[in-house]
């Protein structure tokens, strides 16, 4: 696949089994994701040993400092040569556009995602931190405030993803986790969808994890979810 939809969440304790999995993996039909726990034990190796099988590497650290750290920590992520890296949007307008600088926006620059609410937020999560309103209008405000600061999309629950891409247009890519096939456990996710109801309602990528790295046939796993979204 030339684009391929699916970002396979590498979440394991160290590098060796992450790179076990993803030698499991056909880089042209999936890309991986690189989170905290992985990254802090394995460090920037990891993401070279990916890179350098060929895939598109998402660097999922939802880096939230002040503005001369964020476009510092940015930068060096771009260096390791990932494709897409994310912040969290409340850190404000400032840093976000200070991790644009530090990036550029030239045509091999690093995808910019900001993180709104998390998949795992619910109502009453939302309540107890003191935020007001619709759990919706807040996602779409700050995704707002993403795209006025020159990011390229947002992580969003599916759930959110029409009303985004109505407000924010075609182009403003939609980085969905959350995404269980129909009959698997939800986990500790609140906010979830099936992969083809997260394209239907306007995601670009779907991130996914267990229902793929715990599969005993991980790339078959992978190869049923793509054929579920035709």
């Amino acid at each position: 696949m030339s684009d391929p939809k699916i970002i396979v969440a590498l979440d394991y304790p160290d590098a060796q089994s992450a790179l076990q999995l993803a030698d499991q993996l056909d880089p042209q039909r999936a890309r991986v994701k690189v989170g905290k726990e992985l990254f802090t034990r394995s460090g920037p190796d990891v993401v070279k040993a990916l890179v350098s099988r060929d895939f598109d590497v998402f660097l999922d650290l939802k880096y939230h400092d002040i503005p001369h750290t964020v476009g510092r920590a940015c930068a060096a992520a771009a260096d390791l040569g990932v494709w897409m890296m994310n912040v969290h949007t409340l850190g404000g307008s400032a840093m976000m556009q200070a991790a644009r600088d530090a990036i550029g926006q030239e045509g091999d620059a690093p995808l910019l995602i900001g993180v709104t609410l998390l998949t795992s937020m619910d109502q009453a999560t939302f309540d107890q931190i003191g935020l007001t309103g619709a759990m919706t209008d807040t996602v779409v405000r700050l995704a707002g405030m993403a795209k006025e600061s020159g990011l390229d999309g947002v992580v969003c629950s599916a759930q959110e993803a029409s009303a985004l891409k109505q407000a924010l247009g075609a182009d403003f890519q939609l980085i969905t986790p959350g995404i269980r096939p129909a009959g698997s456990d939800r986990g500790d996710q609140h906010r979830t969808m099936t992969p083809k109801e997260a394209l239907s309602a306007g995601s670009d990528y779907l991130v996914i994890g267990r229902p793929i790295t715990a599969a005993p046939n991980p790339m078959q796993a992978l190869l049923d979810i793509e054929a579920s979204l035709l």
